[in-house]
């Protein structure tokens, strides 16, 4: 099962970044063409969200189910060694943020009145939130 897990979770942050990486780029071109926001910008925001929200669930469901999730803290070496306070702490609590900002830039949208205020809440959001996932993938076990 933890195997099937970190696959899953490693495999669907591809999907995530290229998602979230779309999103901003569509809605800031719509922000700029100054178009009006449709349905379709809607569901394409929505499908990053959700493809977001998975990737939080499948990585908190990793956390608490693999040897280095809490185990880390037990040990009292997690926070002097950095490659292991970047998985026992940085990694999750960063990227629930994200998740969170992210959930803003599109409840904010769905609220938002005019077109431009909808692509702003959404591209700004979701690439704040993209840069903060960036700072916190372990890239060393995640590409090599």
């Amino acid at each position: 099962m933890y195997t099937g897990l970190q696959h899953a979770h490693s495999g669907l942050a591809y999907l995530v970044l290229i998602a979230l990486i779309v999103v901003i780029v569509l809605m800031l071109i719509g922000a700029l063409s100054g178009r009006e926001f449709t349905e379709k910008d809607r569901k394409i925001a929505l499908v990053a969200f959700i493809l977001s929200h998975v990737q939080l669930l499948l990585g908190l469901i990793l956390y608490f189910v693999s040897p280095l999730g809490l185990e880390l803290f037990q040990s009292g070496n997690a926070m002097s060694d950095s490659t292991l306070r970047l998985t026992a702490l940085e990694h999750p609590f960063i990227n629930i943020i994200a998740i969170v900002l992210i959930t803003i830039g599109y409840s904010r949208a769905k609220k938002a009145s005019t077109s431009r205020a909808k692509f702003r809440s959404i591209y700004m959001l979701y690439a704040v939130g993209l840069v903060l996932i960036l700072s916190r993938i372990p890239w060393s076990s995640w590409i090599g």
